[in-house]
């Protein structure tokens, strides 16, 4: 059995060439779009490697906020809170195999 994969067509917008997101990194940036101003934490979307997605979404050009907030409990500290800024068009979004 194959896994599927989730590969995204967008474009930056105004004038943005189309870019092929792939795998995580593209069911990263379609929660960060439905998420809007509210952004996304691992908290809320877990996911194994926010940081990373993001770190690879800036490299193909998207611009990404990392927001600090703090959090309490018993390994009080802070977490990132990442906000897309970039404002995009979805082309095309599909899963294969």
């Amino acid at each position: 059995m194959s896994k599927k994969r989730l590969t995204i067509s967008v474009r930056i917008l105004p004038d943005g060439k189309p870019i092929k997101v792939v795998g995580r990194e593209a069911w990263a940036l379609q929660n960060l779009a439905k998420a809007g101003a509210a952004g996304c934490t691992p908290i809320d979307h877990p996911g194994p490697r926010w940081s990373s997605y993001v770190l690879d979404l800036r490299g193909m050009g998207f611009v990404v906020e990392t927001i600090h907030e703090p959090h309490g409990g018993p390994f009080a500290g802070t977490h990132a809170r990442y906000v897309l800024r970039s404002e995009i068009e979805i082309l095309t979004e599909a899963e294969a195999a």
